[in-house]
């Protein structure tokens, strides 16, 4: 395997231009180590590598590690310490282009217990729920996490209820994976049911991925405080009527209830239509405004 390396020039005394270049600068034949890249790949982060076909793979970069396909083995140390956006060429044969995930991409690649919301709707659910640096997010159904590092990033401050210990062990693994273990300082998950109450108050915002969103309603309008966004996310209509349905008796009003599709365009050249494919029914958004009545 062709390994990729950095090399600098070495500094030497050039008697034409008059300058000393003093006792610490190298002679013929030293070099001065090589910086590594603004930003460079670091251990144990995640990078996403792309083969010539564009199947992408999720790997964790570990010092020893190597990373094995039907082309041969990348070695970890090969990407440790390099920029991303090069391409690198296994053992045997095949090219590999080299990425840090974007949030996107790693959702879609990462371990996961949950089915997770996807790209699709996340990004809408960041706008319906106006997630805010500092904002107070109380997120239940927090699943494989996905929804909890979109917010995350967006500068929430996150509790998170979850009735099953091993989701939540997989979301908190998934958010400190992508977002680093600084991130758990604004993220404590709890192993609890939601239907049975919320402990939290003069919360900002209730984001919901449950079955039955409607027990929570009559808890998430005593926990936010005045003008408090709820959101819900349902995968089917029924669930989503329900839950518009139970929001005016517990003071909710401005209820809003949309579905996104996502549809691709192939363009070569002159060739330009809709892809045949496309994202569409995943789930429905659904959000409201806690009302202070006179």
């Amino acid at each position: 395997m062709t390994d990729i390396t950095d090399t600098a020039d070495a500094d030497t005394d050039d008697p034409g231009t008059g300058i000393d270049p003093g006792p610490d600068a190298g002679g013929p034949g030293d070099e001065q180590p090589a910086e590594p890249p603004p930003r460079a790949l670091r251990a144990g982060e995640p990078v996403l590598l792309i083969d010539s076909k564009q199947r992408r793979y999720l790997v964790t970069l570990t010092p020893g590690a190597e990373f094995h396909s039907h082309t041969g083995f990348i070695r970890h140390e090969e990407l440790i310490g390099r920029s991303e956006g090069i391409t690198v060429r296994a053992n045997r044969s095949g090219n590999f282009l080299v990425l840090r995930p974007t949030l996107a991409d790693f959702v879609l690649k990462m371990p996961r217990g949950a089915q997770v919301i996807y790209p699709k709707d996340l990004g809408p659910l960041l706008l319906l729920a106006d997630i805010f640096p500092g904002a107070r997010v109380l997120e239940s159904g927090v699943g494989s996490g996905a929804l909890s590092m979109t917010m995350l990033r967006a500068g929430a401050d996150i509790i998170g209820y979850e009735v099953r210990a091993d989701f939540l062990s997989r979301a908190v693994k998934n958010v400190t994976a992508f977002l680093g273990p600084e991130v758990l300082d604004r993220y404590r998950v709890e192993e609890r049911d939601t239907y049975a109450g919320i402990d939290e108050t003069d919360l900002d915002r209730v984001v919901l991925d449950l079955p039955e969103p409607w027990q929570v309603s009559p808890h998430a309008a005593r926990s936010l405080r005045p003008g408090g966004i709820i959101v819900a996310y349902t995968p089917t209509i029924v669930q989503a009527v329900q839950f518009r349905e139970s929001l005016p008796e517990h003071g909710f009003g401005q209820a809003e209830t949309v579905e996104v599709l996502n549809r691709s365009w192939h363009i070569d050249g002159q060739s330009v239509r809709p892809d045949h494919r496309m994202v569409a029914h995943t789930g429905f958004l659904t959000h409201a405004r806690r009302i202070v009545t006179a």
